[in-house]
């Protein structure tokens, strides 16, 4: 039985539907399409299964949806191509299109407050530095086997999995996506872990009320 959404999260629900839709009716390339939406096509239904059992905090549910939408958009036009990521090239003077940094950039900055709440919710980890150590650790995890899973469609699809790669010519791709990683993480540590915390005292004092 899928539980009753508060207001928000029905609403952040909607609208990442919409995005996967919209992303879904003509894209680039249907097969990296497939392939780069399918973190969000995971996601969603844990966290609707997990939401009466495990609530997450409207912080990591907004990000979560936005980087949806990131992966999504950039499965709709493929990473290269994204449009915004063309304008970015041309307002800082860039070689390439950035959008694939930014997707991999929210690939730290949002599992990191994922695993700190987990962490912190389930008692696994007082100390804060051993806290944000592991949560870097987590990220960088999570980079290293998507860089693997790029690593795996390149040798089974060969040229076939150039849209999904994007690494539009440059041969430290990997190295720079699993930095823009990191950099994601200890933004999301540094700047939002406060701002968690108390969100996270908040959801645990009114689920225990």
């Amino acid at each position: 039985m899928v539980p009753a959404l508060k207001p928000l999260h029905r609403l952040l629900l909607g609208a990442t539907l919409a995005v996967l839709i919209w992303s879904g009716i003509a894209p680039y390339d249907r097969a990296t399409w497939w392939m780069e939406v399918a973190p969000a096509l995971i996601a969603l239904p844990v966290l609707v299964l997990t939401y009466r059992r495990f609530p997450l905090t409207d912080l990591v549910y907004i990000l979560i949806a936005l980087h949806a939408v990131v992966l999504m958009v950039g499965g709709a036009y493929t990473y290269a191509r994204v449009p915004f990521g063309f304008d970015l090239q041309g307002w800082l003077h860039l070689q390439r299109n950035p959008y694939d940094r930014i997707g991999h950039f929210m690939q730290g900055f949002v599992p990191a407050l994922v695993a700190r709440e987990i962490l912190l919710r389930g008692d696994y980890v007082t100390g804060r530095r051993m806290l944000a150590f592991l949560c870097i650790c987590v990220v960088m995890a999570i980079s290293a086997w998507y860089e693997l899973v790029e690593w795996g469609a390149a040798v089974a699809l060969g040229q076939g999995a150039d849209e999904f790669l994007g690494t539009q010519g440059d041969p430290w791709d990997t190295q720079s996506d699993m930095l823009m990683a990191f950099v994601g993480g200890v933004a999301a540590v540094g700047l939002l872990g406060r701002w968690q915390d108390r969100q996270i005292a908040r959801l645990v004092g009114t689920r225990r009320g």
